[in-house]
């Protein structure tokens, strides 16, 4: 019928953005916090079409954690490789509604 749209394939390059994907993460998380790895492996296992891909997808994801003031370190892990990545405070309660928009933290 008209107006509706074709399901994406699993294999399709997602259409929610690097902040959505690594934010819908953190959240699925019972500690509301991941380390790097766990990121990537959420995103993998949610969404294939990642798995097969060159590893460049990861760039983008250390990116947003390091350049995008809603995402924070959060400790660093038991055996000491790595940090745990949380979102901040002042974005925790619109992401956790969908709402990605990117914006300046308030700090």
């Amino acid at each position: 019928p008209a107006g509706t749209r074709p399901q994406p394939e699993p294999l399709d390059k997602p259409s929610q953005s690097y902040i959505a994907l690594i934010s819908t993460a953190i959240l699925s998380s019972p500690e509301k916090k991941l380390l790097l790895s766990d990121i990537y492996q959420w995103i993998m296992d949610h969404y294939p079409y990642f798995k097969n891909k060159e590893k460049s997808w990861r760039n983008s994801v250390r990116h947003n954690l390091s350049l995008n003031e809603c995402f924070v370190k959060a400790g660093r892990s038991d055996n000491g490789k790595g940090h745990f990545w949380a979102i901040h405070p002042a974005n925790l309660e619109d992401f956790a509604k969908g709402d990605y928009h990117r914006r300046r933290a308030r700090r």
